[in-house]
């Protein structure tokens, strides 16, 4: 019930926030937020509770879902990124784009250690307590932090709807103990 959860609240939360203020669809900036909430909310909320259920196929499950997730979240980087320079505005200059760019960067320390020292068929250090205890508190705080961030971007675009903040927010609060303790 929880993976079902993500997939439709990523899915619907995603398309809603890319197709305000007017209801339409506007790429390439629509693509950003859709691609950020279904790649870091949705793919990897679904890998963090599939891996919570242990077992060698969760694991590898877990590590693909993570993976897409995060190839998710880089085409909604592209999105943003390319919508910036039909702007010609520059990159990264808000609080939202500099948190986001500082997690893109550091999410792949886990994602590089899950598929290097921890993947169950070739991990290199599988068994390594310590890397696994830093891989799954650091994925978690980072994905947090993209929580949080995610909300923050929408409050820079809807600040002066909090009905939309609330309903977009409300339901990462409930799945963020759910999903990340």
């Amino acid at each position: 019930m929880l993976v079902l959860t993500f997939l439709v609240y990523s899915i619907y939360a995603g398309w809603y926030v890319s197709t305000r203020p007017k209801g339409k669809w506007k790429s390439p900036f629509s693509w950003h937020p859709f691609l950020m909430t279904t790649g870091m909310t949705g793919s990897m909320g679904i890998a963090a509770v599939t891996k919570k259920l242990g077992g060698y196929t969760n694991t590898k499950i877990h590590g693909m879902l993570a993976s897409f997730g995060y190839l998710l979240a880089l085409g909604g980087l592209a999105a943003i990124y390319h919508n910036k320079n039909l702007w010609n505005k520059a990159h990264f200059t808000s609080t939202h784009g500099k948190i986001g760019i500082a997690v893109m960067g550091c999410t792949l320390a886990p994602l590089l250690a899950g598929a290097v020292a921890l993947h169950p068929d070739f991990g290199i250090d599988k068994t390594n307590k310590t890397i696994r205890k830093v891989h799954k508190v650091f994925s978690r705080i980072l994905m947090a932090i993209a929580w949080g961030n995610s909300l923050y971007g929408l409050y820079g675009m809807r600040k002066q709807h909090p009905q939309e903040l609330l309903l977009y927010g409300i339901p990462l609060v409930i799945l963020m103990p759910l999903t990340l303790i």
